[in-house]
């Protein structure tokens, strides 16, 4: 049944290679906003149009005469706020199942086919921006990113880490299936043992297409054999790749759940935490004082008992997701309190693409306002990254932008449906 299941979800992602994003064309667009919410202030306009050209956005003023020729887009009865940003995906991955196998079952090509059929519905979803932080077939993320800028498949915008930098047997390596050194060489490209290879590592994923570098400092909860609490890569190895990375300008960010290896990487030069689900008090107020910023999946942890749980999932993997889960939510809910940098951030891939706004209620459950949750998602995000190009509705930036019927900020679920998107002044939905 797996094996027909997976020969159907090629075909389907296959399918999405025929539909073309076509380039936008050199026209002027007017869309009237009925409620506009920028993405940088608590400001919520109405009676504001966009006026778009090309790509871009041109202005953002009180609704007038639109401009001669200009196509007018009628958002009037949506509020309109920025294409979001999720900065944890692994949309160039199978996505988590109870067989550790099928990465490894899966070749380069079908992962990218199943990359495909993601990214066109992260697309759909809302989400025209996205940090892809990893696959275990290093580089698809790669072919699939750069595939989407050429109008080959239907995407998101992508910033990618090419592959995981772990120590051997670490929490970004496929353990379990075969001994590791039998694995594809492709599963192996930033396995490193000593600081030395994991600079060679992070000049190698950068000469070869990588936007940023991502860390494995400490176990993980969905990798055999490793533990979150318990520091992986070394403060010299983590060292050794923030200065690699930053010398040519890139940034670098860590998974970590533990404090110890949270503060060894804060200390190294870090720019970014993943999950930080077991950060303490020092740890949190540490990430203040650096400026590192925070993003922490807490929404996964319901799905993976509930889903892991029915579908069999390795028992070490549900526990360790009991004993991170309400803690992660605990350390997101004292970092709102304590204004440390939060970015939207899912996991998406261990539970199914296109579900990533689900994370929206579960930010403003535990501490969040609603627009202090959309900014996380869309100016704040953009200010992580470093992009200047995303993420705001302003003069200059690229024309990614939704809009619902309901009111986000009445009801943050309302961005579980998005009514329409569009990415560069094209109309995708």
């Amino acid at each position: 049944m797996r094996h027909l299941q997976r020969r159907h979800l090629i075909a389907a992602a296959a399918a999405t290679l025929l539909v073309t994003s076509a380039p936008a064309a050199a026209e002027t667009l007017y869309v009237t906003a009925g409620r506009l919410i920028d993405g940088v202030t608590d400001e919520v306009r109405t009676g504001h149009c966009i006026t778009v050209e090309g790509e871009r956005i041109k202005e953002v003023a009180p609704c007038g005469k639109a401009p001669d020729g200009a196509r007018v887009i009628d958002w009037s009865a949506y509020t309109v706020l920025p294409g979001l940003i999720d900065l944890h995906t692994h949309l160039a991955d199978l996505g988590q199942s109870a067989d550790l196998a099928a990465p490894m079952k899966a070749s380069p090509a079908e992962t990218a086919l199943v990359g495909a059929r993601n990214a066109r519905v992260t697309l759909d979803a809302g989400f025209t921006s996205v940090r892809d932080v990893g696959t275990y077939r290093g580089l698809t993320d790669v072919t699939l990113r750069n595939a989407i800028e050429r109008g080959d498949v239907p995407g998101p915008r992508m910033w990618v880490a090419g592959a995981y930098l772990t120590i051997p047997g670490g929490g970004g390596e496929l353990n379990g299936v075969v001994p590791n050194d039998q694995l594809p060489a492709d599963m192996r490209l930033g396995v490193a043992a000593t600081p030395e290879e994991a600079a060679a590592k992070t000049t190698y994923l950068l000469d070869h297409g990588a936007d940023f570098i991502k860390t494995i400092a400490t176990g993980a909860v969905l990798a055999i054999g490793t533990e979150p609490g318990a520091p992986e890569l070394t403060p010299e190895q983590l060292r050794a790749i923030v200065k690699v990375a930053h010398a040519r300008g890139k940034r670098v960010t860590a998974h970590a759940h533990g404090a110890i290896g949270i503060r060894n990487a804060i200390e190294a030069g870090v720019d970014s935490i993943e999950h930080a689900s077991l950060a303490d008090e020092a740890t949190l107020r540490l990430a203040k004082q650096h400026g590192t910023w925070l993003a922490m999946d807490i929404y996964n942890g319901d799905y993976i008992d509930d889903i892991g749980t029915k579908e069999g999932w390795p028992a070490e993997y549900l526990r360790k997701n009991r004993e991170t889960t309400d803690a992660q939510r605990a350390a997101f809910k004292r970092a709102v309190e304590l204004q440390v940098n939060i970015g939207f951030a899912t996991d998406a891939g261990v539970y199914p693409h296109g579900l990533n706004a689900r994370q929206f209620a579960y930010m403003v459950r535990y501490g969040m306002t609603p627009m202090q949750a959309i900014q996380s998602a869309t100016g704040r995000a953009a200010e992580e990254m470093g992009r200047t190009d995303i993420g705001v509705l302003v003069p200059g930036r690229y024309a990614d932008m939704v809009a619902v019927k309901a009111d986000p900020l009445t009801d943050i679920r309302a961005l579980e449906k998005i009514d329409h998107v569009m990415k560069g002044g094209v109309l995708i939905r």
